[in-house]
């Protein structure tokens, strides 16, 4: 029987994405998240069908808390609309994702986990596609400049701009992140006419 306690389930789910940035996928298992989430042993596989079920919910747990919260949202929706602003958006998103450090490796250990799993896969292309098609809505509903081909190109981009500063931080500094996200906007997205 899988248990419904909400706020349970998501200390879990939450204990989770620790252990697999930490462990990776091979190192998720129950008993490592009993464990991350200090619970008693056997409480993970009361709320989780099976271990598919645990590396899903993981990826849409991620997936909630890099959502930026209201207060970035009324301001993104009051900023002017031009390209500096867009910059500013994309250098406030490439450093909200990158302070949420375990929560971009337990996604980049679920997109590896799913080269070797089809549910899986089936289940992150469904979330990843339905994702930037938002981002593509929302950018179109803003009225900033550029067009879906530059959405979809600064999300390639940034994301492995995110990648490195999560795995090899020292290559770039942030200082120079913030210069590649700006000069990746300036380049991608054409200056309003």
């Amino acid at each position: 029987m899988v248990r419904r306690n909400d706020q349970r389930r998501a200390v879990l789910v939450d204990a989770a994405i620790e252990v697999l940035a930490r462990e990776g996928a091979r190192g998720l298992t129950f008993r490592a998240v009993d464990a991350e989430a200090a619970v008693p042993t056997g409480t993970a596989s009361n709320y989780f069908s099976s271990r598919d079920d645990l590396l899903t919910q993981a990826g849409a747990r991620v997936y909630e808390r890099l959502q930026p919260d209201e207060d970035t949202i009324a301001r993104q929706r009051e900023a002017d609309r031009d390209r500096e602003t867009y910059a500013e958006l994309m250098r406030e998103l490439v450093g909200r994702v990158s302070s949420f450090r375990t929560g971009y490796l337990a996604l980049l250990e679920l997109r590896l986990e799913a080269t070797r799993r089809p549910e899986l896969r089936a289940v992150l292309t469904e979330r990843v596609r339905a994702d930037l098609a938002a981002n593509v809505a929302y950018h179109e509903s803003s009225g900033l400049p550029g067009d879906a081909m530059a959405v979809k190109l600064l999300y390639l981009a940034l994301n492995w701009l995110i990648v490195e500063q999560l795995t090899l931080p020292d290559v770039l500094s942030e200082a120079e992140r913030d210069e590649l996200v700006t000069a990746a906007v300036e380049r991608l997205v054409p200056e309003p006419r």
